[in-house]
């Protein structure tokens, strides 16, 4: 079994701004496949480099879909959903505190002054990439009573259009991170180039930065590349379009 993974049927309660019944039973038909197709998937990229496909916990990236898709994937058996935008992870948290074994993982890039809001939802944040943020985190958490499982996030080729520490930074900032009280790190975060040889690159250097730092999972590999980074080691896998197809534009 798929981590993550679990039987039943959840029950709409009345939370509010709960999606429709009849809206999750058509996401709940729209999903089946795509859904059973990057189960296999998986299966097969774990075979190959002789994984157990529990091992590798699919998160379900639920940007700009609505809280119907989510309700009908978590139907499906999945409990993890990633989100990348504060006010959306809000909403859609408000809308399905009916499903309480979901976790929502904070994916994108996190601002310290949005720390809380997210705090409130996320049960994990994969985008730590600054002192200065974890330091944030750290007191946030505290403040809750919590202690949040983080990853570290690396850019690899230090590209200005992703976050994340470079290399040259990044066991010092484990070591911070690995000092907080109320910070459980994880492992490492990447977003690799969008080649395929780039992204085998990348994540094939993840895993020997994981390695040398002690850290055991690593977050890489999205709907397009997943199967190469279950290759190099990846236990949380993020994919979006290939479940629920194209996103829609922004404020549609």
């Amino acid at each position: 079994m798929f981590a993550g993974m679990v039987t039943g049927r959840a029950v709409n309660d009345g939370s509010a701004g709960a999606p429709a019944d009849a809206d999750v039973a058509a996401w709940r038909a729209r999903l089946e496949q795509p859904l059973a197709e990057v189960r296999a998937d998986i299966a097969e990229a774990c075979a190959a480099c002789h994984r157990d496909p529990a091992d590798v916990t699919l998160i379900a990236v639920a940007k700009r879909q609505p809280a119907a898709a989510i309700s009908a994937v978590h139907a499906l058996g999945v409990r993890d959903i990633g989100e990348n935008y504060v006010q959306e992870l809000a909403e859609k948290a408000e809308a399905l505190t009916h499903l309480r074994d979901l976790r929502f993982h904070h994916i994108g890039q996190l601002q310290r002054n949005k720390v809380g809001p997210v705090l409130r939802h996320a049960r994990v944040l994969h985008s730590i990439d600054s002192e200065r943020l974890a330091a944030r985190v750290e007191t946030v958490a505290a403040g809750m009573g919590r202690r949040i499982p983080v990853f570290v996030q690396v850019n690899l080729n230090q590209e200005d259009s992703k976050g994340g520490v470079g290399p040259e930074g990044l066991a010092a900032l484990v070591a911070y991170v690995r000092g907080c009280d109320h910070l459980d790190l994880r492992g490492l975060m990447t977003l690799p180039e969008a080649d395929e040889a780039g992204a085998q690159r990348a994540f094939a250097a993840c895993r020997e930065h994981a390695v040398q730092l002690g850290l055991s999972e690593l977050s890489m590999g999205m709907s397009g590349d997943f199967a190469a980074a279950i290759a190099e080691g990846a236990t949380h896998i993020r994919v979006g379009t290939r479940l629920f197809g194209a996103r829609p534009a922004a404020g549609g």
